[in-house]
């Protein structure tokens, strides 16, 4: 925790953005009837049945002091999605960038061998070079601001029926092209400090 709380607490440097990563999945469900659109002193109604149609994966990463963030709508969560997405930031978000600081959870895909298996050796190890990885710790998700990001936008853009990958992809590039116009910035204030004082029972005793 406090390595990731540590990492926080630096200053903005281009050449070393922190970046927190994240993903979820959202299921893709159709109307079986046509909504009826509001009227004067009622408002809109859906049928409380609905048509599954799959899932996807968004993966969202965020950099807290420029207020930026990347979005990507995949139809897997697997290793080699994880691996391309990183092969974006770096080289397309991110291609002046030494560094990129990247905070992320601990799942089995989110690791260098990841980049191996998705590309050539080469290829991996340059990729894997420009990567300083810091994972939140077990039961430790709130501490990856890139998990309130995901938050943000299934409230304001995933709270409804959407039927199809493309719309999925759509919706969220829009939401991604508004939220970046505005460079919503981040500022974190919990600190390691803090976190002695306030998760103290966490910590273990010791005795002298």
């Amino acid at each position: 925790m406090e390595d990731v709380l540590d990492v926080y607490q630096r200053p903005y440097d281009l050449q070393r953005p922190v970046v927190c990563m994240d993903e979820a999945s959202k299921q893709l469900t159709a109307e079986v009837r046509d909504p009826l659109p509001p009227q004067p002193g009622h408002i809109a109604k859906y049928d409380s049945e609905y048509e599954r149609r799959g899932t996807a994966n968004i993966f969202m990463a965020v950099e807290p002091l420029a207020g930026k963030r990347t979005v990507q709508v995949t139809d897997r969560r697997t290793k080699l999605d994880w691996a391309r997405f990183i092969y974006f930031l770096l080289m397309t978000v991110y291609p002046e960038a030494a560094v990129v600081v990247l905070v992320m959870d601990n799942l089995n895909t989110h690791g260098i061998g990841s980049l191996y298996a998705a590309f050539d050796p080469e290829t991996a190890r340059a990729l894997a070079a420009r990567l300083e990885i810091h994972h939140t710790p077990k039961h430790g998700s709130w501490l990856n601001m890139a998990e309130t990001e995901l938050s943000i936008l299934s409230r304001q853009c995933l709270d409804r029926r959407i039927d199809s990958p493309e719309l999925l992809t759509a919706e969220v590039a829009a939401w991604e092209q508004t939220r970046n116009a505005h460079q919503t910035k981040i500022d974190w204030q919990f600190t390691t400090a803090d976190a002695r004082v306030k998760l103290k029972r966490l910590y273990p005793s010791i005795q002298a």
